[in-house]
């Protein structure tokens, strides 16, 4: 018997790899005030999980397809007229209404609506695992080659353009590593969920955070911490892994700015 071989083991290293591929891009995603943006393409994974199974090709496939497809396609249409936040609200909820139509169409298969919904950690297999690992080290990898052309990008677009940077260009590295992590991480917490695992470990981190790379590293760790710890209080209590994570990332978040409101009065 492997370590692999303990459920367990392996529900601890896939939300530690969604926690970690999470971080860099959730704060992105927090500075550019993209939150919506990423729970849009978050719903567009359950439509992408029943297209898979209809033609038979791999989950994370069709979940990053799709996923890619939402984030691309509601950016061409805020820059026609559309205003994104209702451009975003009209494609996420559809998205979902249509992808939960579509499952109910697949008698022949079988498929745990609620896993893909909340998150089925507790089920992830080795081969989960290593698509969960490889996906992060991409996001990682496509983040850590285009960091200070993301972070001017992020400052202003006309600061970009005056270093030369095509601030598109960043929008889409950001996109695709959006569509990479709901690919990845619909297994671990669902696709309700992801959206709250972008944006929550970044924003506590961010209380305690003076430069870019202190809120990246501080919102991996406030990640870990909610995956393991999360894990943890769902065995111990007997709650569903994926919201009981969740659940403890707002915690953490509660307790951060808690203590930012202490901390001054007492200086």
């Amino acid at each position: 018997m492997t370590l692999l071989d303990d459920f367990m083991v392996r529900a601890a290293l896939a939300g530690l790899g969604v926690a970690l591929a999470a971080a860099p891009l959730g704060s992105f995603v927090v500075w550019r005030r993209m939150a919506y943006f990423g729970d849009a393409t978050a719903h567009a994974g359950i439509l992408g999980v029943a297209l898979a199974l209809a033609m038979s090709v791999p989950i994370f496939a069709g979940a990053l397809v799709l996923a890619l497809a939402m984030a691309l396609g509601a950016t061409a249409l805020a820059g026609r007229g559309f205003a994104m936040d209702t451009m975003l609200g009209v494609l996420a909820h559809s998205a979902l209404a249509f992808g939960l139509v579509a499952v109910s169409f697949l008698p022949s298969v079988r498929i745990d609506l609620m896993g893909y919904l909340f998150g089925d950690i507790l089920a992830v297999s080795k081969t989960d695992l290593a698509v969960i690992w490889i996906g992060a080290g991409l996001v990682l990898a496509l983040l850590a080659w285009r960091w200070s052309a993301l972070l001017t990008a992020t400052l202003g677009e006309d600061l970009a353009y005056s270093c030369g940077i095509n601030p598109a260009r960043e929008r889409l590295v950001l996109t695709l590593a959006l569509a990479l992590v709901v690919a990845v991480a619909i297994k671990v917490v669902g696709v309700l969920l992801i959206a709250a695992m972008l944006v929550i470990p970044p924003a506590t981190a961010r209380v305690f955070s003076s430069t870019p790379e202190g809120m990246v590293l501080r919102a991996g760790v406030c990640g870990a911490v909610a995956a393991v710890g999360g894990l943890r209080l769902a065995f111990l209590l007997d709650t569903p892994a994926g919201p009981t994570i969740v659940c403890l990332a707002a915690v953490l978040f509660l307790v951060a700015y808690l203590i930012r409101g202490v901390l001054p009065a007492r200086a």
